[in-house]
């Protein structure tokens, strides 16, 4: 092999390594301030920038660009928004529930971040099952339960922390049952268009957040 490829390629290792590193730091930083209570507004105010950061990185070693990725990220920002903005004005999506001020700007009461956040969860579950061994129906729903499965650690931490609100505090069954259903259509779109599935962050990014978010919601 050519030594410039290989010194590349080493490079490349190292670089996605750092950034792996560097989210798996930040989400236990995170941990640490929002348990604290003196440092807890601190963190509250940077979540929105931990989601920016976390998306650049991902967009960042995705491979080979095309239209239908670009078709993908945009569908599912714009789905994951409007869908919350159906949601918190109709009552019928998700269920009762109002968005506090800790993820920032809103556009019809809902934060902007909220679709990077639709985006980073589809994407890197959708990342972690294509290397599986089944049909992409199979993978999208394997997908699919891997979200809402994370949603059920989010929900605690999300109304501790004033990221939203539920009628009583209440998660009803059906914001899971939504979550299903939009997820799905989100994971159907990623498994049928024709854009590469590779990315070495989105699997620690996945697990960063599995762990930053499984620890705090046993403890608020």
């Amino acid at each position: 092999m050519n030594p410039s490829i290989v010194a590349k390629t080493k490079q490349l290792t190292k670089t996605w390594q750092f950034a792996a590193g560097f989210l798996l730091v930040t989400h236990l930083a995170g941990i640490i301030g929002l348990a604290w209570s003196f440092t807890r507004p601190y963190f509250q105010w940077a979540t929105p920038i931990n989601l920016l950061v976390s998306v650049i990185l991902l967009l960042l070693f995705h491979r080979h660009w095309n239209r239908a990725f670009i078709f993908f990220l945009a569908f599912t920002f714009i789905l994951g928004v409007g869908i919350e903005i159906i949601g918190v004005h109709s009552e019928v999506v998700f269920g009762t529930y109002q968005y506090g001020d800790t993820l920032g700007f809103k556009v019809l009461g809902v934060p902007l971040v909220i679709g990077i956040n639709w985006f980073i969860l589809s994407y890197c579950t959708g990342i972690i099952c294509s290397s599986l061994s089944f049909g992409p129906l199979i993978k999208s729903l394997f997908a699919t339960v891997m979200m809402v499965a994370l949603d059920f650690f989010i929900e605690p931490v999300a109304i501790s922390f004033d990221f939203w609100h539920w009628e009583d505090e209440a998660v009803p069954l059906r914001n899971y049952l939504g979550w299903l259903a939009v997820a799905w259509v989100i994971q159907l779109f990623f498994v049928y268009l024709p854009f590469s599935k590779k990315n070495p962050v989105a699997n620690y990014l996945f697990i960063a957040q599995v762990v930053f978010f499984l620890i705090l919601s046993s403890i608020v």
